[in-house]
């Protein structure tokens, strides 16, 4: 993930703090110790500075990245979404519903000629015919959808 400098001109983060945020988007698994001398810090500053980073929000969380291709799961399709309703209400609806199904990864509302954008990983085409059946075509107020295929995936900052 790019860390944006704007954050510290405004004054929210210090540059030990911009440095900690990338060194832990590219490695959240780093010991503290090891951080603290990337950044230039000992152990009990940079602790205290991760603490208040994770409880201010700035770190989420942390996790591991799987790999596609050991899980089977390296098919890629972008799902363009038009709802028929796009009032408050309807895109709730649309909102929680589309949290509950696990293979789309990533769910967008997009200001242009469609509603949202979804980006959904299965094992095949045949898989992703299903879940565009099953799943996402009955998701609520649903207009029309169309699917673009990925052939190669050239940046994915996710792994």
């Amino acid at each position: 993930m790019h860390i944006d400098s704007k954050a510290k001109d405004k004054g929210q983060l210090d540059q030990y703090e911009m440095k900690m945020l990338d060194v832990l988007a590219r490695d959240g698994r780093i010991p503290v110790t090891e951080l603290a001398r990337r950044v230039g810090l000992s152990k009990s500053p940079c602790q205290l500075r991760l603490k208040r980073l994770i409880d201010q929000g700035y770190i989420l969380g942390f996790r591991a990245l799987l790999n596609p291709r050991k899980l089977n799961s390296e098919h890629i399709a972008f799902t363009e979404v038009r709802l028929s309703d796009t009032r408050e209400n309807a895109l709730r609806d649309f909102n929680d519903a589309v949290q509950k199904i696990p293979e789309v990864e990533q769910c967008h509302m997009i200001a242009g000629s469609f509603d949202y954008l979804l980006k959904v990983r299965t094992t095949d085409i045949s898989a992703y015919r299903r879940v565009l059946g099953e799943s996402i075509s009955r998701l609520p107020h649903i207009s029309s959808t169309s699917t673009f295929v990925a052939m190669q995936s050239v940046k994915d900052l996710s792994f």
